[in-house]
This record gives C-alpha cells, structure tokens and sequence, in this order.
C-alpha cells in the first residue's frame, strides 16, 4: 500500500522545502545531467525530480513577489507611502 503513496505523488516532500534548500538540490541535479555520467533511467527520475524542484521555486517566488512593495517618494524625496511591486516595469 505504501507503494501506491509514492507513486501517486513521489515528490512530496519537495512541497515543504524553503526556497534555498530546492534550488540547491536542483543546482545538483542539473550538474549531474550535465556531466553526462548518470545512467538513463536514473537522468529520468532525477530529471523529474528537478521539475518538481523548479516548480517549488517558482511558486516560493511568486509568493515572494506578491509581499514585495515600492517605496513611493514624495516631490521632496521623502518616503510618502508604499504600492504593490509592478514587475512587469
């Protein structure tokens, strides 16, 4: 039974990891598929490992971004209040 756990969601944990943990494990696996050494069934699941990774910091960043604001300055240059970050500017 434990086994249809793990093959139902096999990268589970990746959800609770903070952002720095994740992206150094995805670092690793992309330096290991870059090298070239690892055998095919392994690249797969380590590949698949990765996207979940990258997934994980995607969404940690989007969260990030969203509590990001923008200083507003006043004609004078004093600090006059704060907006919601524009990262599209």
């Amino acid at each position: 039974m434990s086994e249809d756990k793990t093959q139902a969601a096999p990268h589970a944990d990746v959800a609770g990891l903070p952002f720095e943990a994740a992206l150094k494990e995805l670092e690793g696996i992309v330096a290991r598929l870059e090298r070239g050494d690892v055998p095919l069934e392994e690249s797969i699941a380590i590949y698949t490992r990765g996207e979940a990774l990258k997934a994980r910091c995607d969404a940690l960043l989007k969260q990030a971004e969203a509590r990001i604001e923008r200083i507003t300055l006043g004609a004078d240059g004093k600090p006059t209040g704060t907006t919601p970050l524009d990262v599209e500017n």
